[in-house]
């Protein structure tokens, strides 16, 4: 009696081992209308992978994602920070492929350095979508479509408003004297928006003193604007690649005793940024201490789950998917700007 009792408590314990071991593969099982079992596949995984949160933007982009998924039952996203680290990214993107997610998002931290990572993940059979950032890779296969701004295209638009306002006070292009406070480099945003900034002032004869990083954050942005003031005395245009650093920016310049604002010809400094979400940055936009914000939408939850509704309808999605965005002033002296033959209205701001 107590051999059967013994052989049977190992039995039971062997089972339940075995189903602990299997339950991720296990599914959920229904009774259809006929009473039979019915699989339950309708719950989409993906797997979402951040860059980190180093700025207002960021925090945004973030949000969208999750309030997008939340609000449809049929999906469920998994989050992970890589905290502005490619080797935490990538450790995420192999924790998704072993727990089998359905499709992988994944705002990447630089361009390069994915190629074996992605290759696991078409390996597995699992699609990826990149949002924000691209990635250069040799194969572009590895990722099924991509959405997010045109950063170069946005450079250009603050060239050209800087060109437009700068002649409209009766500026000459040699006294533009520019100092570049770059974002993470080596990303996509900064690629882009450097590259606009430095070809228009190579074409117009501008003075780009120093290009240098500030990395997306506002503590960056004030110790670089700080060192940067202390190296040269002719600074009157500051171009921050984000508005986390023109906030930083235009601390250092007020501790220093200078101005910022438009007023460029008798001793201002001006700050011009990208992003147009921190609401701190919006007003400092509205008082002109921001002359000029291009904006960059980070609300690109709505239009990954679309890519992914797609992708499960077995259709192909575009593969390069950019958002509309606009250009913030509150100075009227500019109301219209042209890039590669086609006109920007700029919204102007009231305080």
């Amino acid at each position: 009696m107590k051999k059967n009792a013994s052989f049977a408590m190992i039995m039971l314990l062997l089972l339940a081992l075995f189903v602990g071991c299997g339950s991720t593969a296990l599914k959920n099982k229904t009774n259809n209308d006929d009473g039979n079992p019915q699989e339950e596949d309708s719950i989409i995984t993906v797997g979402f992978s951040q860059l980190g949160a180093e700025s207002d933007w960021r925090n945004a982009n973030t949000r969208s994602m999750q309030a997008s998924f939340a609000a449809d039952d049929n999906y469920a996203l998994l989050y992970k920070n890589g905290q502005q680290k490619q080797t935490n990214q990538i450790t995420a993107i192999r924790m998704f492929i072993q727990q089998g997610v359905d499709y992988i998002v994944l705002a990447p931290v630089t361009e390069s350095g994915w190629d074996s990572v992605l290759g696991e993940a078409r390996d597995a059979g699992i699609p990826v979508i990149l949002v924000d950032r691209r990635v250069d890779v040799t194969d572009k296969n590895l990722y099924s479509c991509w959405v997010g701004s045109d950063f170069e295209l946005e450079g250009k638009k603050m060239a050209a408003w800087i060109k437009s306002y700068t002649e409209s006070i009766g500026m000459v292009p040699e006294d533009l004297h520019i100092v570049n406070i770059q974002g993470t480099i080596g990303s996509t945003a900064q690629i882009g928006r450097t590259r606009g900034l430095a070809n228009a002032a190579r074409e117009n004869g501008w003075d780009l003193m120093e290009e240098i990083t500030g990395d997306f954050t506002e503590t960056k942005g004030r110790e670089v604007m700080a060192a940067l003031l202390k190296r040269f005395d002719n600074i009157n245009i500051v171009y921050c690649e984000n508005d986390n650093e023109a906030m930083g920016a235009i601390d250092a310049i007020e501790a220093a005793g200078l101005k910022a604002g438009p007023n460029i010809k008798n001793g201002d400094i001006m700050v011009v940024s990208f992003d147009g979400v921190n609401i701190e940055a919006l007003e400092y936009a509205k008082q002109g201490k921001i002359s000029c914000i291009a904006e960059c939408n980070p609300m690109h939850g709505p239009r990954v789950k679309a890519l992914i509704d797609t992708l499960v309808s077995g259709q192909t999605p575009d593969k390069f998917n950019y958002v509309d965005e606009k250009v913030f002033s509150s100075i009227s002296r500019v109301k219209k700007i042209q890039v590669d033959g086609v006109t920007y209205d700029i919204d102007l701001l009231e305080d």
